[in-house]
Parts: C-alpha cells; sequence; structure tokens
C-alpha cells in the first residue's frame, strides 16, 4: 500500500468529519477523504438543533454555528390546518452547510487529520485491514458518504426501499415576513410530507420541500409545485441553489459495522423518520464511530455497534413508532392540537424529532384524547 493509516473515513460531511476529528484525538492517523473540495454546497435543511450543539461542543467545535442568530421559536401547521408556534426548550440555528460542513472538516484537519480529494469507487476488506480503491487502506474504515454510501453497498447493503426513503428539494429565498422562527407546514394531500422556511439570519432563509416515496417517481416540477402550495409567500422566481436530495430513513436501518468497516449519518440511514433531521444523528454517530475506530481495530464494530444501542437505542425505538402513528393524518392533527394546549408535549414531540428523546405516556395519553371521536370531532 501507498497510503496506510490507522483510520480511512469516506465523506467528510458532518458525520465524517466529526469521526476524524474524534480517531484523531485518540491518537489515531486519520485520512479524510471526500469527492469535493471545500467548501462545496449539499442539499439539506441546514438546521442545527440544541442536540446538535451539545455534539459540537464536546467535539470542542462550537464555533461552527457561531455568527449566524439563535431561533428561539418553531411554528407548526399541521395537514387539518390547525397550528402550534411555541418558543424552543433550547434555541435552534440555520448555518447553510457550504459553511458549517467547511468549519467541522477544518477543525478534523487542525486535529491532524489528513484531507483529501479522492472518489471511492472500490472497498476491499480483508482480514488486517480495509483496501480502497488498490491504494488506500486502514486498520479501519469509516464509510460515512451519504445517503449513495460506496462503503454500504460494498457491505452488501441496498439504498433504502420505499416508504423508507423521502425525496426533497431545497432551496434559497428571501425570509418571510414575520418572527424569527423555524416554520415547518405539513401537507394533508401527499402526507408524510411538509415544506419548511427555516431563516438563517442574514435576510435569508432555507425553504424546501420534500415527502415519503411511495413506489411513484416524484419529478422536480412537482416538487417545486408542493413547495409553492405550502409555502405562498414564497415566490419560487426568487428561490436560487435549487438542490433535490434523497433522506434515508431510520425506521430501515443496516447494521452499524462489519469487521474493519463502519457506517454513520446518512450512510446508515440515521435520518429521523418524524422530521427528516439527520445533522445531530450524523454528528454524534460519527464520534461514536471515530472513538471506536481509534481502539483495537478487530473490536470496532461491536464496540460501535453497542455505543449507538447505549446512546440512541431507545430513542429510535420511539421514533419509529412515532412515525408509524404519524402516518395517520389525524393522529398528526391531534399531536398539534395537544402540543396547542400543553406545553411539556411540545417539548415531547420537538425531543423526539430534533433529538434523542422519548414518546412519553403522557403525551401519548393527551395526543388520544385529541383524536376524532364517532362524530369525527376531537374528544375533550
Amino acid at each position: 500500500m501507498s497510503d496506510e493509516f490507522d483510520v480511512v473515513v469516506v465523506g467528510a460531511g458532518p458525520a465524517g468529519a466529526a469521526a476524524a476529528l474524534t480517531a484523531r484525538r485518540a491518537g489515531a492517523s486519520v485520512l479524510l477523504l471526500d469527492r469535493a473540495d471545500f467548501p462545496r454546497d449539499k442539499a439539506c435543511g441546514d438546521g442545527i438543533a440544541a442536540h446538535s450543539v451539545d455534539v459540537l461542543a464536546e467535539l470542542g467545535v462550537p464555533e461552527a454555528v457561531a455568527g449566524y442568530a439563535p431561533l428561539p421559536a418553531l411554528r407548526m401547521i399541521a395537514p387539518g390546518g390547525g397550528a402550534v408556534a411555541r418558543a424552543l426548550p433550547r434555541p435552534a440555528y440555520t448555518v447553510p452547510r457550504e459553511v458549517f460542513d467547511a468549519r467541522l472538516v477544518a477543525a478534523a484537519v487542525a486535529a491532524g487529520a489528513q484531507l483529501r480529494r479522492h472518489t471511492v469507487r472500490r472497498v476491499e476488506p480483508r482480514a488486517d485491514r480495509v483496501v480502497l480503491d488498490g491504494e488506500l487502506s486502514g486498520r479501519v474504515v469509516v464509510g460515512a458518504d451519504g445517503a449513495g454510501s460506496v462503503v454500504r453497498r460494498a457491505l452488501g447493503h441496498p439504498q433504502n426501499p420505499d416508504r423508507h426513503l423521502a425525496l426533497a428539494i431545497r432551496g434559497y429565498a428571501p425570509a418571510l415576513p414575520g418572527p424569527s422562527e423555524q416554520l415547518i407546514v405539513t401537507s394533508k394531500a401527499r402526507w408524510p410530507a411538509y415544506a419548511w422556511s427555516f431563516p438563517i439570519g442574514d435576510g435569508r432563509a432555507n425553504v424546501g420541500y420534500g415527502e415519503v416515496l411511495r413506489g411513484e417517481p416524484l419529478s422536480r416540477a412537482y416538487l417545486l409545485d408542493r413547495l409553492a402550495a405550502l409555502l405562498p409567500g414564497t415566490d419560487l422566481a426568487t428561490v436560487t441553489a435549487l438542490r433535490a436530495h434523497h433522506l434515508p430513513l431510520s425506521t430501515h436501518r443496516p447494521t452499524p459495522g462489519q469487521g474493519r468497516t463502519l457506517l454513520a449519518g446518512d450512510a446508515l440511514s440515521l435520518i429521523n423518520p418524524f422530521t427528516g433531521e439527520g445533522i445531530f444523528y450524523a454528528l454524534l454517530s460519527g464520534a461514536l464511530a471515530g472513538a471506536a475506530a481509534a481502539q483495537a481495530p478487530e473490536g470496532a464494530a461491536h464496540r460501535y455497534a453497542h455505543g449507538l444501542r447505549r446512546r440512541l437505542g431507545t430513542h429510535l425505538r420511539h421514533s419509529s413508532v412515532a412515525a408509524w402513528l404519524a402516518r395517520r393524518r389525524r393522529v398528526v392533527d391531534a399531536a398539534v392540537r395537544a402540543a396547542h394546549r400543553d406545553d411539556r408535549v411540545f417539548y415531547d414531540v420537538v425531543e423526539l424529532g430534533l433529538g434523542d428523546g422519548r414518546l412519553t405516556a403522557r403525551t401519548l395519553a393527551m395526543i388520544g384524547v385529541g383524536l376524532p371521536g364517532a362524530d369525527g370531532a376531537p374528544r375533550r
């Protein structure tokens, strides 16, 4: 091998940068690969929730959100038209991925990781290493190469099937007038689906629309029509940098690792099925993968799987149940009504959708009370 490292990370998004940073700080030699130069754009909602900020602090890079105004509130409109608008338990941020990812990569490089532009096409696991394209090798390889992960395919895992995969389109538009808040507008016609508008703080907002795939192709024109219908205050003529992307939902995850090869972030289908949030999962899983990879390589997969179960296992089960319940529009309508009536329900929903929260018995009971009775009216 011309290049050998303790850890090779494929993909330098949030999951990959977190893995590289964590492994390097544990003393491992690290090569961080990406097919693009940085800074580079990445299709995403750009939302950085409070739990993501916590992981950034643990990684030692709280400056990743520096210079962007905190968003103190969230407004959600249900499929039936009901709404809830409340202060978030802790502020969120909207940081364009062109900025956010470059800051994380810079932190990994500053910690001693080598960054190289390289498109991985072949992954060859061996007894004592993993060889990439016949020329690079790592005692452990972390696949953080997104929804179309080459590393994932090399482990025998195909892309998520329909109903466990979403498609979204994202762009940048002038921010809507009104209070500085995250806005989510769900779709009655095509649920599960929603549009969003997340102010950045510089006069622009990240806007987009996404829905779960159900066996039929979705065109760019269709996605834009739905965005315009749900965000009527947004003029499509003013929207720039439109890009579509797939969201592999966490309801269909492959095994986190095999032998000396680990998967993190989108490559592991770590996208919240309830909200589409993925930055928190990416940062956390990347950090766990990097820590596992930097130790005895022969036990990396076992350590990583154990760490993920301990840190996210219960939450992922609860979020899957929430996503299954939320396939029914009337449940979402009832949840929004309950969140409007009760701040604890609102906080539970936010924690479940944007962090590592649980679906509590109290919240389930409050939602159940608001479900329609035999006459179609919500129960009181």
